[in-house]
């Protein structure tokens, strides 16, 4: 679509990197926002937030690598492209690690950090899709149908075909998950609960999303890497939302 934004003498602004920074941006503001609220120091918040964002970088790029490693044996070049290459539940779970390692240095419930963070994840991935469409990356299925769109300068999607815009899709259905949890947190005060609702519908809607997707992934037998990842995250939050009547039921 429009894999460079503007471009001034030798300076290029890609739009894929500029909806990644404004999502990270948004999703700072927000969590910051909140924290307040919540009583935390904002130093804190800040430092852990780093801390998420190279956690959650590497941890989507070691995904990327364990489940395309064949390929990658294959053509090692690949790796030196450091923009290419990145699966977003490794950020995910990175994200969850660091959060986990920081707040045990800090003395804070992990599961109710998580609920603090998590409504800033979908709202820095629906820009963040946004800018795969404007790159053209994670494009979908060709279609027939007139919300078909074609890509014809894009370094990754086949040029002059009418494919579903998956990424439209998943963008709009994250922005809609931010705000269904910011609705939820101020109803919801279980430790947790917020956490697993987004672990939940986010796997769901992307398991979904997954057969209209065109462009090459890895498989595990019938369902793509991202849709066999998506069944044990959702296996997790509904564990993790239902957690006391589980340890109520196993100290009977």
């Amino acid at each position: 679509m429009k894999p460079v934004l503007f471009e001034f003498s030798f300076v290029k602004i890609y739009g894929y990197g500029l909806m990644i920074a404004i999502g990270i941006i948004a999703a700072l503001f927000l969590l910051t926002y909140r924290s307040k609220k919540e009583q935390y120091n904002e130093d804190d918040i800040w430092n852990m937030s780093i801390l998420v964002i190279i956690f959650g970088i590497l941890g989507g790029k070691l995904l990327y690598i364990i489940t395309d490693i064949r390929y990658i044996i294959e053509q090692p070049s690949v790796l030196k492209d450091i923009g290419n290459g990145f699966v977003i539940y490794g950020a995910i779970l990175g994200g969850i690690l660091a959060v986990w390692l920081y707040s045990i240095k800090k003395g804070w419930n992990t599961l109710s950090v998580c609920d603090l963070l998590v409504p800033s994840l979908p709202l820095a991935q629906g820009f963040g899709r946004i800018g795969c469409f404007l790159a053209g990356c994670c494009y979908g299925r060709v279609t027939t149908l007139p919300i078909g769109v074609e890509f014809n300068n894009s370094p990754f999607a086949p040029a002059n075909l009418h494919l579903y815009p998956t990424q439209i899709f998943s963008s709009v259905f994250d922005f809609i998950l931010a705000i269904f949890l910011l609705w939820y947190n101020r109803k919801e005060r279980k430790k947790g609960r917020v956490f697993s609702l987004y672990l939940i519908i986010y796997s769901i809607g992307r398991f979904l999303i997954e057969y209209l997707r065109g462009d090459p992934r890895g498989n595990i037998s019938i369902f793509s890497t991202s849709q066999f990842i998506s069944l044990f995250i959702v296996i997790i939050g509904i564990g993790l939302f239902n957690i006391e009547k589980i340890k109520a039921r196993l100290s009977k």
